[in-house]
């Protein structure tokens, strides 16, 4: 067969379910493999290559599986690099296939001509460009077990059209399908220190544990949660830990840190004897630049399936390299044999409560009637109608702080989702389209600034074309308003942060897709309801207060 049939091929027989991307030149062998074999992997087309790179990472966050994405050489594949880097950095699987042109036409000015391996390197955990057709199945087969191996990320194949005309032995077609979902291999911990972590976990006297997204990759929040009840211990998460427990258990803090994080919640940081950090790469966001805790006497131990994250940012008087769900699942038989049956009771649950409690009596802005509509009555309102088992996908800018911090996760698990290595706008929207194939049957709403839906507005398209009943809503203040508060906190004058207002909902209608305009608070329940309600896709646009004259839950405005 050829070598473009051979890529099809595996990707069948791994179980890739979707691939999203979008043609050029030199695909064209590879979309005639597509039609001609119709295999049972859908091809989901997109309207930009960066869009399917962030299609593919939602899918992977949200299905358990390797995302895909593909797309064509020259800017097809700078395109595509936002998503992929955001997958890497963020320990997501994902191979995104580039395809190039002939090997035979280097280096002689060749259109779309670039060093495919060169650029995607420092982005990727591993990057391939096979230069035979005998060795191309061994590159798909390696580009899976590198994105699915020790500490997740994204992996890169670049497919030369004379590679993908190449004839390949149909004996060497085979890929192992353990890589299509992850972790397609656990790293068990060392006795050692598991039995070294829970002495000290028990002999503390107010220990909080803090969960990245480690424990969702993992599927570890049964673990965490027979944990936190063991040892009567509160739980803090990172954004991106979100839903590592359910947020109303009576344990959960919520998400720490400058984004999202609240004041009562840090206090917990700050009186606590022992922080364990579990999955979390304990950085800036989280730790607000490392000042969580900011007493270098406090203890902290770290759990991470990554040796080199282990201590890289705080002495530790114990670490455990580990997948966690196995290193958590040792600790909690360690310290219940310890316990003889009995529980620890470290801190009262109802102290979180009453903190939780008078905190929200203190912020007015859940219940104002004001306009342009406050994002905390937004965030209230929308909690109203969301149903329990939706997966919400925030952009990483002006939604991202407020559903951090006022959205409580009714269960664990992967409902949760915020591109935070890298912060690039114009996630949402797409994304919105890759969690939908990961989580077919659910209902999915993606909240994005206007900043960020101008910058995906083109996936409507593919939206409306695929009739995806998702709801998207946009928070519309007119500006970046993210920097727009940075330069409010540092110096004061705006510069390069404002553009004009659009009405969204026209923009939708005229895709094709149903939308309404909110302006007044008191229309949010009724319009939110009825979106939620929708059988096809809704676009609902709130008007909201600017982000710099917002109290928004940021403990610093910084670059």
């Amino acid at each position: 067969m050829k070598g473009s049939q051979a890529v099809v091929r595996m990707l069948e027989q791994i179980g890739v379910e979707v691939v999203f991307g979008l043609c050029g030149d030199t695909s064209l062998p590879l979309y005639e493999a597509f039609w001609e074999i119709k295999p049972g992997v859908k091809h989901i087309l997109t309207r930009d290559e960066r869009s399917a790179s962030f299609m593919a990472d939602a899918y992977a966050r949200f299905s358990g599986r390797v995302g895909v994405c593909e797309g064509p050489s020259g800017g097809g594949v700078i395109y595509i690099m936002p998503g992929v880097a955001e997958a890497n950095q963020s320990s997501v699987p994902l191979v995104s296939i580039t395809s190039d042109i002939d090997l035979r036409d280097r280096d002689r000015g060749t259109l779309t001509e670039l060093d495919q391996d060169a650029l995607c390197r420092p982005i990727t955990v591993w990057t391939k460009t096979p230069v035979e057709g005998r060795q191309l199945p061994g590159v798909v087969r390696e580009a899976f077990r590198q994105a699915n191996s020790g500490r997740l990320g994204a992996t890169h194949i670049c497919l030369p059209i004379n590679i993908q005309e190449a004839d390949v032995a149909d004996g060497d077609v085979y890929i192992n399908p353990r890589y299509a979902a992850y972790p397609a291999a656990r790293t068990a911990p060392e006795p050692g220190p598991v039995g070294q972590t829970a002495d000290l976990l028990l002999k503390s006297k107010s220990p909080v544990v803090v969960a990245g997204a480690g424990v969702i990759r993992s599927e570890a929040w049964p673990e965490l949660k027979q944990l936190a009840e063991l040892l009567g211990c509160p739980v803090a998460t990172s954004i991106s830990g979100k839903g590592a427990l359910a947020e109303i258990h009576p344990y959960s803090l919520g998400v720490i840190g400058s984004n999202g994080g609240l004041a009562y919640r840090h206090e917990f940081i700050k009186s606590a004897d022992l922080v364990f950090y579990i999955g979390c790469h304990t950085g800036s966001v989280t730790t607000s630049k490392w000042t969580l805790p900011a007493d270098r006497s406090v203890k902290v131990i770290q759990l991470d399936v990554d040796p080199n994250h282990i201590g890289i940012n705080f002495q530790l008087v114990e670490g455990i390299v580990a997948d966690a769900k196995l290193g958590l699942a040792a600790l909690v038989e360690e310290i219940a044999d310890r316990l003889g049956g009995g529980k620890a009771d470290k801190t009262d649950p109802n102290l979180i409560s009453r903190k939780r409690q008078a905190h929200m009596l203190a912020v007015e802005d859940f219940t104002s009637n004001v306009m342009p509509i406050r994002p905390e009555r937004f965030v209230t309102e929308l909690v109203n109608v969301l149903p329990v088992n939706t997966l919400v996908i925030t952009d990483p800018g002006t939604p991202t702080p407020y559903m951090a911090a006022y959205y409580r996760l009714p269960k664990a698990g992967r409902w949760f989702v915020a591109p935070r290595a890298h912060g690039a706008l114009g996630y949402s929207l797409p994304a919105v389209v890759g969690a939908h194939f990961a989580r077919a049957g659910h209902r999915v709403v993606g909240i994005m600034g206007d900043g960020s839906f101008a910058i995906s507005a083109g996936e409507l398209e593919t939206i409306a074309r695929l009739n995806i009943p998702v709801v998207l809503i946009v928070l519309t203040n007119s500006g970046f308003g993210w920097v727009k508060a940075g330069q409010k906190a540092t110096g004061g004058h705006y510069f390069g942060v404002d553009f004009s207002t659009t009405d969204h909902a026209k923009v939708a209608m005229a895709y094709g897709i149903k939308a309404e305009r909110v302006e007044d608070p008191a229309d949010l329940n009724r319009v939110l309801g009825r979106a939620m309600s929708s059988q096809g896709p809704v676009l609902v646009d709130v008007v909201v207060q600017p982000l710099e004259e917002a109290n928004a839950p940021v403990s610093k405005w910084v670059a």
